[in-house]
């Protein structure tokens, strides 16, 4: 995986001005699209669609500054079809538009280029079990919003205190089936990595009532990895040892599929939990 990911970085710098074949690149090296870009963006700390702008806004600077050429010869050159999306994605890495850049020669932000490298760690052994599921339903309340990487992410705090205690105690009551209690659900993260489906609800193994979100969840296998201490921290750090450590020691690889954390414990200011994470995988 690390020299997959550097031959992927590899691929960035070669294409700053045109479509990156990410599907080709995976299935060269063995793996899938959707299990390397989930690697590349736990690993990076973003998702690999900002890390391909921001290189190229990165290397377009150059051009900006120098002024030998137009502003839409520029933004072609890095493979946007307009002066406005090159703008807007040029303001979005620099905090300034190309034209003010051009006239004061910055701000400047620069995004250096991506090396993966090995280091010897997992001391600690992670607590983790292998289950087979059939299909099952994920029934409750969603809704789309920001992704937060670290810390409580208030629009998902904002979304569940919305819900009155009874839809609470309502969908609570639903859960049938694997995995247990109330659930916190992410699906759907958008390429840009900026927004996800949430859902606070229950696995159920039949029916749902018709005015509930439900997503549907097709059979497979799941990795579950058990969490005890500071929420959300650990269960943050967790997560991120799932690509740092467990899949590069282990033949699995995510497969596409909602990620899943059940609450099994927890003190009465949420400040510590006892949680199950669920990842959908598939043999390497």
């Amino acid at each position: 995986m690390i020299s997959a990911l550097n031959r992927l970085v590899d691929l960035v710098e070669e294409h700053l001005g045109g479509e990156l074949d990410v599907t080709g690149h995976a299935g060269a090296v063995g793996t899938t699209e959707y299990h390397l870009r989930r690697m590349f963006s736990s690993l990076a700390g973003m998702p690999l669609s900002e890390y391909v702008r921001r290189r190229r806004m990165t290397a377009a600077v150059a051009d900006v500054v120098r002024g030998e050429d137009d502003l839409l010869s520029i933004a072609v050159r890095y493979g946007y079809g307009s002066t406005e999306a090159f703008g807007r994605a040029f303001r979005a890495v620099h905090g300034a538009g190309p034209g003010e850049v051009r006239r004061d020669g910055g701000p400047l932000r620069t995004q250096p280029r991506l090396r993966f490298r090995l280091s010897v760690e997992g001391s600690i052994p992670m607590e983790t079990r292998i289950v087979d599921r059939p299909a099952f339903r994920l029934v409750g309340h969603a809704a789309r919003v920001p992704f937060v990487r670290e810390g409580v992410n208030p629009h998902i705090r904002r979304h569940i205190t919305a819900l009155p205690p009874e839809a609470h105690a309502r969908v609570k009551a639903l859960s049938d089936t694997e995995p247990p209690g109330l659930l916190q659900v992410s699906d759907v993260l958008d390429p840009d990595g900026t927004e996800l489906t949430y859902l606070h609800g229950v696995a159920v193994a039949g029916d749902a009532p018709g005015d509930l979100d439900v997503i549907e969840v097709p059979s497979g296998r799941w990795a579950v990895f058990r969490t005890d201490g500071p929420h959300p921290e650990a269960l943050q750090k967790v997560w991120a040892e799932t690509a740092t450590e467990w899949f590069p020691a282990n033949p699995w690889r995510l497969r596409p599929g909602p990620s899943i954390v059940s609450i099994l414990e927890h003190s009465d200011d949420f400040g510590t939990a006892v949680c199950e994470l669920w990842l959908a995988v598939e043999p390497a």
